[in-house]
């Protein structure tokens, strides 16, 4: 049951899902949003139903649903052999456990263009309603593959050519904007506190960290994630206008 007007709006539009029911709060005030959201879900054959507010307050958990929900079929993983022949940036996320992180780090991929993503199977935040909400809807134009073992998937994006670079902090991390990195990446970022799992950072062949000037040690892991994969993305920029 996903919530939230961002999150329906765009598993609507991303018509990756199989939709069985739109609910809309009795008392809802119609607009070009709801409207929208109708004329998607009619294209999808959905059944659009009025609802009590309280209901859907149960359906959602109590979670801030702004009137609308809707039902539908479980998120659309990728398979990871389908995501390792397009170059771009790929996105690893070893074992991130917070929805709100993972939906903040996840609506930055997508934002950014990211070719594919890696999580893990256990022990972190699967692609739930609660993600889809943070991400305001991103996740469903994302290609994300669930992965029971991350260290063989880093292994097989490094078969494939991918250039493994952690995010994590340590003395032996460098500089990630001072960095002359190889493309493609494959970036890597850990969990809040712990950082990357040992048998991740053993593979990944550089670690990089975000240089801190001010008084605080580390940036949470979605905000300095999202500010890697923008630093990717220019570089991805610089190199198309220097080739053109």
């Amino acid at each position: 049951m996903l919530y939230g007007r961002h999150a329906v709006e765009e598993a609507l539009m991303a018509e990756r899902r199989k939709h069985h029911r739109l609910l809309i709060a009795e008392g809802v005030k119609p607009d070009a949003r709801i409207e929208r959201m109708r004329e998607l879900a009619r294209q999808a054959e959905a059944l659009i139903e009025t609802a009590p507010r309280p209901l859907l307050d149960d359906l959602t958990d109590r979670a801030n649903h702004q009137g609308v929900a809707l039902e539908t079929s479980e998120y659309p993983y990728a398979e990871l052999p389908d995501l390792l022949d397009e170059p771009g940036i790929f996105l690893v996320i070893d074992h991130l456990q917070d929805p709100q992180n993972i939906g903040t780090l996840l609506r930055a991929a997508e934002a950014v263009g990211i070719t594919g993503v890696a999580i893990a199977r256990d022990r972190a935040a699967s692609i739930t309603p609660a993600v889809v909400n943070a991400s305001a809807g991103a996740v469903e134009h994302l290609r994300i593959a669930e992965e029971t073992n991350l260290g063989r998937t880093i292994d097989k994006l490094n078969e494939a050519g991918w250039w493994i670079v952690g995010l994590d902090a340590g003395e032996d991390a460098q500089d990630l904007f001072s960095l002359d990195l190889p493309e493609p990446v494959a970036l890597v970022i850990g969990a809040e506190g712990p950082g990357l799992t040992p048998s991740l950072r053993s593979r990944c062949q550089i670690v990089a960290s975000l240089p801190m000037a001010g008084k605080i040690e580390s940036l949470n892991a979605a905000t300095a994630g999202s500010i890697a994969l923008y630093d990717l993305r220019r570089r991805q920029l610089a190199a198309a206008a220097a080739s053109s």
